[in-house]
């Protein structure tokens, strides 16, 4: 046996192993993600959920406003998320994600999310990643 053969068993074994050990409830999975954007302006902007996992709404509640509603809630408030925005077509307009202000602005149920332009105002974005882990 050479060495390559030598590796590509050892990958096997590895990629085995890994298999029984991370399931979906290895906290390092991601318990729900969204890629979304908004098509179109003012009241006939909606938005558009392009893929995702976990994830049953995402709502534009008002500009620049999202609130992503889970398929199976979190087991608490707990949970860690990680956005961003970007906008497709215009790379001069940076943007940027972010959480809301209040506390009741993530539940076990759903999570709301903001995107701003770089002077802080609200803006809709092409273009939201969101990923949550527990």
């Amino acid at each position: 046996m050479n060495l390559a053969q030598h590796i590509s068993e050892l990958a096997q074994r590895l990629a085995l192993e890994l298999k029984t050990r991370i399931t979906a409830d290895h906290p390092g999975v991601a318990k729900a993600w969204v890629c979304f954007g908004v098509s179109g302006s003012g009241d006939e902007a909606t938005v558009v959920v392009r893929a995702g996992f976990n994830v049953h709404s995402v709502t534009r509640t008002s500009t620049g406003k999202f609130r992503v509603t889970f398929l199976s809630p979190m087991p608490d408030a707990s949970y860690c998320w990680h956005a961003f925005a970007r906008n497709a077509g215009n790379q001069s307009a940076m943007k940027h994600a972010g959480a809301r202000a209040t506390a009741e602005a993530k539940t076990t149920q759903f999570v709301e999310v903001v995107c701003t332009t770089s002077n802080g105002s609200l803006s809709d974005t092409t273009e939201m990643n969101l990923t949550v882990w527990r």
